[in-house]
């Protein structure tokens, strides 16, 4: 009997750990209450690199329901009103209390799921009144114990624009088509993968964060428009765990050489073609014991003709291989890319207590320690977290500091961008933040969270010009935002939302290029809005 059950445990561990479809990050709340599970040492998770897949979302809120820790009445709730969505990767068949979809289909060897998109979010402020809105439908399917497939689609409409490549927002890039009235733009995402019990495989196109933080990650941020990446995930062992990818990003640098002029019925006319560009970059975790993570990797971005193969071995470290096929010409002239190194330290040892740290080099030289007159290029992001040390209630506090011409590169093709937006932090370079928020959840799904942002940012080196060493950090405030928000959410259906955000701001300092038209100066702006699905 005791045999029968642990083939059991291991047939079912196997099939639910074989299929990944990716739940994006917008939809925060899963996220943090997996991250309160965690604090609360019910469950042991690695937080460093975001999506997670609905597989392993679903084999976390099994562990928590199999816990010997008991749940409050709203961690509870919470707990049955996921599982009626992520039953769906738990059960073999519809009989469950599901959640509200548009169509679900499920057999032993075939899973299909749609459901639409439906979103709006209207603005006031002293400047007036704006709005963005939303509509798609997502979908996701599995066959088997070992493909998944996902596609979501959304167009949006913005009457004011409210995202440009060197905004200092938090909201994702877009790549607009202007209007008389704002602009529009089209995101869509999607993949399809191959998973197995230790490891998973994919090609898609989609966001993905890497580096622990409550208010913006400092590695990979997730903030541009998705580009397609082959993602790899191997997790052999419970104490190692690697990640991988190699991204097809948008340079916007036009290639004369390519350009094609062509004549037809209509004229003469010309197709701008640009360069290629890639990334490429890894990460090693490692849990020495319980609740404490170390990640160390490093990157590339490059621009080829194609993508090469020496950056499409995952394990490499890539500086290295760049110092053997670049590096500088017989005349001394860089001709090499642009790579970047991290590491990622996550302790949840202190039960209640979260403690992360990130940092992110750019560049590093080891003559530049000793100088005082010559710095590193680098950004660290330092967390804390506080869970439910007063029952239901989160206290977060995150700083970020990141030297001048951190994320910054001379040669245009292999900056630290996607279709003009930074991969990295939101602030950019010389830069720092101070983040503090009170977060409260007196009901399932229900969410108060009241936050306060100091960020201050320094001159844009970058467009000075000049030399790139020995710029000092932050000696002059070319642009500073004092913000305090209270937003109200509630979650009524699994997806659909509800929400209202009042938020008093004082931004000053270079508007015209870092901040949307809408909030400069002093204002005091309220927002309201609803969706189903992000």
């Amino acid at each position: 009997m005791k045999k029968l059950f642990l083939i059991t445990i291991l047939f079912f561990s196997t099939s639910l750990y074989a299929q990944n479809v990716y739940y994006h990050t917008s939809n925060r709340e899963i996220y943090d209450f997996l991250d309160e599970m965690a604090n609360l040492k019910v469950i042991d998770i690695h937080t460093t690199v975001k999506p997670f897949s609905r597989m392993f979302i679903a084999s976390k809120l099994t562990e928590i329901k199999e816990s010997s820790y008991s749940l409050n009445s709203r961690q509870q709730a919470e707990l049955d009103f996921y599982f009626k969505d992520f039953n769906k990767e738990l059960k073999k068949d519809k009989k469950f209390n599901k959640r509200l979809d548009l169509y679900t289909y499920k057999d032993s060897l075939f899973t299909f799921s749609v459901n639409p998109i439906l979103g709006i979010e209207y603005f006031m402020n002293d400047s007036g009144s704006f709005y963005h809105r939303w509509n798609g439908a997502e979908v996701f399917a599995y066959i088997g114990n070992n493909w998944g497939f996902y596609a979501s689609l959304r167009d949006n409409h913005e009457s004011m624009i409210l995202e440009k490549e060197d905004f200092l927002t938090q909201r994702t890039g877009a790549n607009y088509k202007y209007t008389n009235e704002g602009g529009d733009y089209s995101e869509m995402r999607g993949g399809l993968t191959y998973s197995w019990n230790w490891g998973s495989i994919g090609i898609v196109k989609d966001h993905f964060e890497w580096g622990n933080n409550y208010n913006g990650a400092n590695i990979f941020s997730g903030r541009t428009p998705s580009f397609a990446h082959i993602k790899l995930q191997l997790k052999p062992v419970k104490w190692f765990e690697f990640n991988w990818v190699h991204g097809w990003l948008v340079s916007e640098v036009i290639d004369s050489a390519s350009t094609m002029t062509f004549t037809n019925a209509y004229g003469a006319d010309t197709r701008d073609m640009m360069f290629d560009k890639y990334l490429a970059a890894n990460l090693f975790t490692f849990k020495p014991w319980n609740n404490f993570y170390v990640s160390l990797g490093n990157s590339i971005i490059y621009s080829s003709d194609g993508p090469q193969l020496q950056y499409l071995i995952p394990v490499m470290f890539y500086k290295s291989v760049d110092h053997t096929y670049n590096a500088t010409d017989q005349s001394g002239r860089n001709v090499g890319q642009n790579s970047q190194m991290f590491i990622d330290i996550s302790s949840r040892n202190m039960k209640k207590l979260r403690l992360s740290a990130t940092l992110f080099i750019d560049e590093l030289s080891t003559d530049r320690f000793t100088n005082d007159t010559l710095w590193n290029f680098w950004s660290f992001k330092g967390s804390a977290r506080i869970s439910d040390l007063i029952p239901n209630t989160f206290i977060t506090a995150e700083y970020t500091k990141s030297m001048p011409l951190t994320y910054k590169h001379n040669i245009p093709t292999t900056t630290f961008e996607s279709n003009g937006y930074n991969l990295g932090h939101y602030l950019m370079d010389n830069s720092h933040e101070f983040y503090f928020s009170l977060l409260v959840k007196p009901y399932r799904t229900l969410t108060i969270k009241a936050d306060y942002l100091f960020a201050q940012k320094g001159k844009d080196y970058d467009d000075l010009g000049g030399s790139r060493l020995g710029n000092p950090f932050m000696d002059s405030v070319e642009w500073e935002n004092k913000t305090f928000s209270l937003r109200v959410s509630y979650q009524i259906i699994n997806d659909g939302y509800l929400f209202v955000k009042y938020q008093h701001s004082e931004i000053t300092g270079d508007n015209n290029k870092y901040t949307p038209i809408v909030y400069y100066g002093t204002q005091n702006t309220i927002s309201l809005g609803a969706n189903i699905g992000f």
